[in-house]
C-alpha cells in the first residue's frame, strides 16, 4: 500500500501565519505539522510516500524533509497542485504515483494520538473498496458525518447543519485503485471543489464501504482554535505513538 499526504492549499484561515510558510508546515509542538502524517504512515507500515502540496512556499517542504532521511525513508515523492480544486483535486495529482496500487490518504494537518494499523491490516485483507475512520465529536457540523443504520454506513454529510450523528469522518481514507476513476465522474460542489465527501459515498452506495473507529484523540489543526488543541493534546500526551 502506498501513502498519500494532502499538504496544498492556501491555509486562509491561519492568516497571517500562513502569509510566511504552508499551513502543514507551522509547529505542533516540537515538531512541524507534515510530520505527524508522515509518521502515522510509517508506523503503519507504510514507507512509500507522496505529499502533495501547493501555494507560494511549496519549497519550504523540500528544504525541510529532503529525502526522508530523518524518518528513515531512501525516498520521498512530491507534487504540486495548482490552485485550491479540492481535498478530491489534490489526491487525483497522486494517480501516476498510485500505480494501480491500494492507497492511505492522510490530510496534512490531521494528527492523531495512536495508530492506524488495525485499519491498515483490515483493509489489505478486504481487498477491495474502501475504509473510513470515524471518531466522536462535539461539533459534527464542522466534518463530514456519518450516518450509521444497524452498523452500517449508509451516507456521508458534509457540514450538515442537523447531524444525524456525532460521529465525524476524519482524514485518512484508504481506497483500492478505482478511486481515480471515481474522481473523474465528479462534479465541482457549491465551493467549487471536488469533495472527498462525494467520492466516499460512491463506496458506499456500491456497498464496499467499511469503517473503523479511531482509538484515542484526534484533531485536525486548520483553525486558530484546532492549532491550539492540537499543541495542548500533543504536549500532554504525545501523538503517534506505536
Amino acid at each position: 500500500m502506498k501513502g498519500i499526504i494532502l499538504a496544498g492549499g492556501l491555509g486562509t484561515r491561519l492568516y497571517p501565519l500562513t502569509k510566511i510558510t504552508n499551513k502543514h508546515l507551522l509547529p505542533i509542538y516540537e515538531k512541524p505539522m507534515i510530520y505527524y502524517p508522515i509518521e502515522t504512515l510509517i508506523n503503519a507500515g507504510i514507507t512509500d510516500i507522496m505529499i502533495v502540496t501547493g501555494g507560494n512556499h511549496a519549497g519550504d517542504f523540500l528544504r525541510l524533509l529532503g529525502n526522508g532521511k530523518e524518518f528513515g525513508l531512501k525516498h520521498i515523492n512530491y507534487t504540486y497542485q495548482e490552485g485550491e480544486g479540492g481535498i478530491a483535486a489534490a489526491l487525483a495529482l497522486a494517480e501516476y504515483f498510485a500505480d494501480g496500487q491500494p492507497i492511505c490518504v492522510v490530510l496534512g494537518d490531521n494528527i492523531i494520538e495512536k495508530n492506524i494499523i488495525k485499519a491498515v491490516k483490515d483493509f489489505e485483507k478486504q481487498g477491495k473498496g474502501a475504509k473510513i475512520m470515524l471518531k466522536e465529536v462535539p461539533d459534527p457540523e464542522r466534518f463530514g458525518v456519518a450516518e450509521i443504520v444497524d452498523g452500517r454506513l449508509v451516507n456521508i454529510v458534509e457540514k450538515p447543519k442537523q447531524p444525524k450523528s456525532n460521529l465525524a469522518v476524519i482524514g485518512i481514507y484508504m481506497y483500492d485503485e478505482r478511486v481515480f476513476d471515481i474522481v473523474k465522474t465528479l462534479k465541482p460542489s457549491d465551493r467549487g471543489e471536488l469533495e472527498i465527501t462525494d467520492v466516499n459515498n460512491a463506496y458506499v452506495q456500491e456497498g464496499t464501504m467499511t469503517w473503523e473507529m479511531l482509538n484515542g484523540w484526534w484533531t485536525d489543526a486548520g483553525t486558530f482554535e484546532s492549532l491550539l488543541r492540537a499543541n495542548i493534546l500533543v504536549s500532554q500526551t504525545g501523538a503517534n505513538n506505536k
